[in-house]
């Protein structure tokens, strides 16, 4: 029996329950030689802090980590977020919690693609779930199992993550949805990360736009080589588009950023064309923060030197309700700097260079609050409330690292992230925070340091940052491939404070 194509973009269903989970204490000699080839030493004396700050592994052994959040008790819970990309070996996604008692336990799920952010709030974890064609905000209720999807009608089943969930001071749920696309159209790179899969998936634009006609022409994987198709903006992979053509905007877009209710409704879109909205922060004004990633420098629409950025959604200062016209911020056709993609200090050393994809384009809404080195690859971040810790005021952002030479054929940006940085929203500059004794993942620059910092958040009481690390990753020039089981929880106090 032929399957229609809306029966094919449906969501399945999704099971999700808790399970005891045995985990054992290791020493630091323990920690010396461990049984991951991929990551066999982690040492905490390997990591670089600021004089006045120690740093010690609170959690070894994660596989494919994303995110991490705290309750009212002192349970700490990281999300690992499932094998929905090239992975060995295949994981299943779920969260672990680990008691202040030192017990530990999981919530075990069974989706199609896992937690990407997670917030304890009352009692209930509230959770990202990458999932099919569709991305879902869901609440589990830690004490009577009960699950509910508050979301589930925003386009995915491509190539970039959902953002959040956080909360305001308003009682307002925050989060964003990144791109399908990797570079503003479906092309073959991401055919075995997401299109074999979601085949009818494409980016859906947060206001009525009007194309160019400038298409993409590629080869079309699904077919004898060379078959060669050609693809627009805002359509699946392998249908054109025309000059002058309107493609309506909706409010169940992607590469945007909402509020709602806690509940998820009354959904409001505060801004869109933000490629990657993965990491976002509230300040102690309630201002909303969200980290980009930049543009690749590779394929059939390569765009060279994009910085990484973090932008201030202005719309979110605004009373809720009050938004009839949604931000935009230049995805897909400009860069973080607010050049066009084909500008010539853009223009790419290997790849077909970018053409713009829209006509008429609505107001850009930068600049940025910060701009960062390309392929930093800025993840989860987290303000510091606490005089205790230090630095109030300054926004703590993991950066998860460069994947050149897969998507840059520049020497200078295999070193780019692999840190944790501390930035100064205002004036928009920024120092190392955390970092290996020379700047790279351990796994290349050698010891037992830090990988790919995915995430950081504060402690609820403020005096304690958590670093999650995502563990080992191997990258070419063709292919990545992540490690199951190199993942590290980091936390980093100051002597001070006697935190410890």
């Amino acid at each position: 029996m032929e399957t229609s194509n809306a029966e094919r973009r449906k969501n399945t269903g999704f099971k999700i329950s808790k399970s005891k989970f045995q985990a054992g204490t290791a020493s630091p000699q323990d920690l010396h030689n461990l049984p991951t080839p991929a990551r066999p030493t982690v040492d905490a004396r390997d990591v670089v802090v600021p004089e006045g700050y120690t740093v010690e592994p609170v959690m070894v052994g994660l596989s494919f980590p994303t995110d991490v959040t705290f309750d009212d008790k002192g349970t700490v819970y990281v999300s690992e977020g499932g094998s929905s990309w090239p992975t060995r070996p295949y994981m299943p996604a779920r969260v672990i919690a680990l008691h202040a008692n030192g017990e530990t336990e999981t919530i075990d799920m069974n989706v199609q693609a896992g937690p990407r952010g997670i917030t304890w709030r009352d009692g209930e974890l509230y959770m990202a779930l990458k999932g099919g064609y569709h991305m879902q905000i869901v609440k589990y209720n830690l004490q009577s199992g009960e699950l509910k999807v508050l979301i589930d009608s925003l386009p995915s089943g491509g190539w970039h993550e959902p953002g959040g969930p956080i909360f305001g001071k308003d009682g307002l749920m925050y989060f964003g949805n990144g791109s399908v696309s990797q570079q503003g159209v479906v092309l073959p790179a991401g055919f075995t990360v997401d299109m074999a899969k979601h085949p009818l998936a494409h980016d859906v634009p947060g206001q009525d736009v009007t194309l160019s006609g400038n298409n993409v022409r590629s080869r079309d994987p699904r077919m004898p080589y060379p078959y060669m198709v050609e693809t627009g903006p805002f359509k699946p992979f392998g249908i054109a588009a025309e000059k002058g053509e309107v493609v309506k905007g909706d409010i169940n877009c992607n590469s945007a950023v909402w509020r709602s209710r806690p509940d998820g409704t009354d959904m409001e879109l505060l801004a869109w064309g933000i490629r990657n909205p993965f990491g976002m922060a509230l300040n102690e004004e309630d201002e909303l923060y969200v980290t980009d990633n930049d543009f690749e420098e590779k394929g059939e629409r390569a765009i060279s030197m994009d910085p990484d950025c973090i932008w201030h959604i202005k719309n979110a200062s605004q009373p809720f309700g009050s938004i009839t016209t949604p931000d935009w911020y230049g995805f897909p056709d400009f860069c973080h700097d607010g050049l066009p993609v084909n500008h010539p200090s853009h223009l790419p050393g290997r790849g077909t260079p970018a053409e713009m994809l829209m006509e008429n384009h609505p107001p850009l809404a930068g600049p940025a609050a910060f701009l960062e080195q390309p392929h930093s690859c800025m993840c989860r971040m987290d303000f510091s409330r606490s005089d205790a810790f230090g630095f109030r005021g300054d926004l703590f952002v993991a950066e998860w690292g460069s994947m050149a030479p897969l998507n840059s054929p520049h020497p200078e940006d295999l070193t780019h992230g692999f840190r944790v940085i501390r930035v100064n929203v205002k004036n928009g500059t920024a120092e190392p925070f955390v970092h290996n004794k020379e700047m790279g993942p351990a796994s290349k620059v050698g010891g037992g340091g830090i990988e790919r910092p995915v995430s950081c958040k504060f402690s609820p009481d403020g005096k304690s940052l958590y670093v999650l690390d995502f563990g080992g990753v191997q990258v070419t020039s063709g292919n990545m491939l992540a490690f199951a089981h190199t993942g590290v929880l980091w936390k980093i106090t100051k002597k001070e404070a006697n935190n410890g």
